[in-house]
């Protein structure tokens, strides 16, 4: 906003572009079964040095009470990280903050031990294993945050391919294919939908 350019102009239009073909898309949400375990997953993502100014990483996530969304996020990382498991790490350690605060606050029903959807090995290894050395000694108060809820089983890390990561479409630009190929991931629909009561479902309006 300080010195805006040419460039930055033109992504405000498209921006603004995409809102206006979306006014009639909402976040559709599923009932779920009374008396049973409820699944929460989150899918954490880094866009590395995706920021043209300063070079700062993006990351982003989305969690999931069974099939809802129930939180989800894309933003700047604090610091500037000089490796992408860093990169990943420290957003890893986000969404493990962000899950126990959800479950600590927000949730008054029986779930699941939540589960985390990362795509970087290297940092899901040191969620189950933090050998630290010199390249990851910087990170060890994120490290061993996560570490110990995975010991305490309060939490499981797992690795997944790239093309199933959902949370790409908050952290990068994506061809539209893809990006149109991830959208119901996130339960956005159009158009709106409502619930039925009684139908156990969503149905369009």
């Amino acid at each position: 906003m300080g010195h805006p350019l040419e460039d930055h102009w033109v992504v405000v239009k498209r921006i603004l572009r995409y809102l206006k073909g979306t006014l009639d898309h909402g976040l559709c949400l599923l009932p779920t079964t009374l008396h049973t375990t409820l699944s929460l997953k989150a899918f954490c993502d880094v866009d590395r040095a995706a920021d043209p100014d300063y070079r700062i990483n993006t990351s982003s996530a989305a969690i999931y009470l069974d099939p809802n969304l129930i939180s989800w996020w894309s933003r700047k990382q604090p610091v500037v990280a000089k490796s992408s498991t860093e990169a990943e790490y420290h957003s890893l350690a986000h969404v493990t903050a962000e899950l126990l605060w959800v479950q600590l606050t927000e949730l008054k029903v029986t779930y699941q031990s939540p589960i985390i959807l990362c795509d970087n090995q290297s940092a899901v290894l040191l969620a189950h294993n933090p050998i630290l050395h010199t390249r990851t000694k910087h990170m060890e108060i994120d490290i061993f945050f996560v570490h110990e809820k995975v010991m305490h089983k309060q939490l499981t890390v797992v690795h997944i391919p790239g093309h199933d990561q959902w949370a790409d479409i908050l952290t990068k630009p994506l061809s539209s294919s893809r990006f149109l190929e991830l959208k119901p991931k996130l339960n956005v629909t159009q158009p709106l939908c409502v619930f039925v009561s009684g139908g156990g479902g969503c149905y369009e309006r």
